[in-house]
């Protein structure tokens, strides 16, 4: 049974058509029509994914196979994908996976949430995630969900563009209310270089209070980053410093193996953190 999901990126027209804005093909979709990658479809005005959470193909790949001779060199990466595609390349190395809906009208695959596609890639020991065989645009949504779980956010702060208490606590609300509290947010200290030369460091008070605003939209896991000295993954429930580092140097990991806090037991969001 396919998830129903609406899809993203698509505007609303006349009629009860819709524009699918993903890719350069840019369809309009008829009432009970599909664009062209086929796994697209337009119900009742309303335009949805008929391939999330449904994957063609799961497996795990040497990085160097994507082909990424620079990327963790030596590791593994989960492949995923889903049937369908927007291109109909007549040398296609994956056929029988992007045509598939085009030559036999049907889509085929196997149910696996987000969740389970990361758990899966953690389990299997892959440093990454590929969004491969087909064209992943047509399951952008699906790719989209699953990356958000590995997200953090970095701004760098500059004095006089973006330090402002306004801009400060816009950016960590839309942290936190579109993409979760648990997303953690790195304030970066800005050092002139290039076309800003005229522009001074950016003070480590005004690091400090980004940080201090962080938290008071309810992030859970702030840093500042850029500066000497520790950089500490804090439990935002009891307290206890459960990674402590020096720069990028990990002195400490007091994270238990399943990936909670060894004082209160809370999880502790982010990938392979135990």
């Amino acid at each position: 049974m396919h998830i129903m999901k609406e899809a993203m990126l698509y505007e609303k027209l006349a009629e009860g058509k819709v524009r699918c804005n993903l890719c350069a093909h840019r369809c309009v979709i008829s009432d009970g029509k599909k664009g062209i990658c086929q796994v697209r479809e337009n119900r009742g005005g309303t335009l949805y994914t008929l391939v999330y959470g449904h994957t063609i193909i799961q497996h795990v790949d040497p990085v160097e196979k994507k082909p990424l001779f620079h990327f963790y060199p030596g590791s593994t990466a989960y492949s995923i994908a889903t049937s369908g595609c927007n291109f109909r390349c007549h040398w296609c190395q994956n056929w029988d996976i992007s045509q598939i809906v085009h030559d036999r009208r049907f889509i085929i695959g196997e149910e696996a949430s987000t969740e389970q596609v990361v758990a899966a890639a953690q389990k299997a020991d892959c440093r990454s995630i590929a969004y491969t065989y087909t064209e992943p645009t047509i399951f952008f949504e699906y790719a989209y969900d699953t990356a958000r779980l590995w997200l953090e956010v970095t701004t760098l702060v500059i004095p006089g563009i973006n330090d402002g208490d306004g801009e400060l606590k816009d950016t960590a609300n839309f942290v936190a209310e579109e993409l979760g509290v648990d997303t953690p947010w790195h304030i970066s200290r800005f050092f002139p270089d290039y076309k800003m030369t005229d522009v001074p460091p950016t003070p480590i008070e005004t690091l400090d209070r980004a940080r201090e605003i962080g938290l008071e939209a309810g992030l859970r896991y702030v840093y500042v980053g850029n500066v000497p000295g520790e950089a500490n993954t804090v439990c935002h429930k009891c307290g206890q410093i459960l990674i402590r580092r020096l720069g990028y140097r990990i002195l400490e990991n007091r994270v238990q193996p399943n990936g909670r806090c060894p004082n209160c037991d809370m999880p502790v969001a982010g990938v392979g953190m135990g």
